[in-house]
């Protein structure tokens, strides 16, 4: 079986994770979230925020949690703000339209939004005859690997206070985006209303930790979740994996090594020459192939088509908690060998 750098959720789970779930096998747990574990993981990950002020919920998947968390904040006729390559707009299958509201998006810079680019879509929705943005959503890390500073994400959290607008933050690959900024997992609570802790993509069989900071969300919102679907019966499944995550920083262990190999990875294509689509500090990097060259790669690896450049093709390689250094040189050298024939 070729190796793969498709995505970094190919793997079952974290060996420390898996056995945290074998042991607790054999016993017998409240469900739909009550359980001891679900709450000793919320404990561990309050002490991480450094804050009790703050509502934690878990549910097993992305779009689950976006969909879920979307559709609680906006009103009927409000709209989320997005940028062009946000996950909510391109790879959710319409799942927030479904719920009633718009994905309004503008193309922003480097996956990212700025203040301009909210005053924008502000100006832009003048009157009641237009949905009115009530929200905007980002990613850290975003859905090209680039990253939020904190001056950025400071600046633009102050910017949608001052026009009455939530922030919510998908972490989907929050662990990867806290290892390559200045951003740290506690400052969170100064930097947005919402969020979100991405379990699937970072080492967990599956699971999102959705965290409330804004009072005037946290009402009702487990009345939310269970009317979307979102509810888990067996709930102490995905705390459990939280627990075991959360204890001695694996979470955050995880999205280090990952970002490590991705950072060996485009140095490494740098040296030979490789442009990249984006300057990805986090584990999604995309060099720019010509196509006889990605062809040929695809007979090697499995990984994503990304888009067409000019006359070339970008593809995007994901290194995960389980990628190791060694099919990591493998592969640069494959790739070598390839690009000097």
């Amino acid at each position: 079986m070729k190796y793969s750098f498709r995505n970094d959720y190919s793997e079952l789970c974290h060996p420390a994770i898996l056995e945290a779930l074998n042991k607790a096998s054999n016993e017998q747990n409240v469900g739909y979230g009550l359980d001891r574990h679900s709450e000793n993981a919320k404990r561990l990950i309050k002490e991480k925020l450094e804050s009790n002020d703050c509502d934690i919920h878990f549910v097993t998947g992305g779009t689950q949690a976006n969909a879920s968390v979307i559709s609680h904040i906006l009103r009927p006729y409000e709209a989320v703000l997005a940028c062009h390559s946000g996950h909510i707009n391109v790879h959710e299958t319409g799942a927030i339209e479904a719920t009633g509201h718009k994905v309004y998006t503008v193309p922003g810079q480097d996956g990212k939004l700025s203040p301009k680019d909210i005053e924008a879509a502000l100006t832009y929705h003048q009157d009641e005859h237009m949905v009115k943005i009530g929200l905007v959503y980002i990613s850290q890390s975003t859905e090209i690997g680039t990253v939020y500073t904190l001056d950025e994400l400071s600046t633009l959290y102050e910017y949608c206070k001052q026009h009455n607008l939530y922030l919510y933050i998908d972490g989907a690959r929050l662990s990867s985006g806290l290892a390559a900024s200045d951003v740290k997992f506690n400052m969170l609570k100064d930097l947005c209303d919402v969020f979100y802790i991405g379990g699937t993509k970072i080492g967990m069989l599956s699971g999102e930790g959705i965290v409330i900071f804004h009072d005037k969300l946290k009402p009702y919102f487990r009345y939310h979740i269970k009317n979307k679907g979102a509810m888990l019966a067996k709930g102490f499944v995905v705390g459990i994996q939280f627990e075991a995550a959360f204890k001695d920083d694996l979470y955050f262990k995880m999205g280090q090594h990952e970002n490590e190999l991705a950072s060996f990875l485009s140095h490494e294509l740098k040296r030979l020459g490789v442009p990249l689509l984006s300057e990805s500090p986090t584990n999604q990097i995309f060099p720019i192939f010509h196509k006889e060259v990605v062809d040929a790669l695809r007979e090697m690896y499995e990984f994503e088509i990304w888009e067409p450049v000019e006359d070339k093709i970008a593809i995007r390689f994901v290194t995960s908690w389980f990628t190791t250094k060694e099919v990591c040189q493998e592969l640069m050298e494959d790739i070598k060998t390839l690009i000097q024939k």
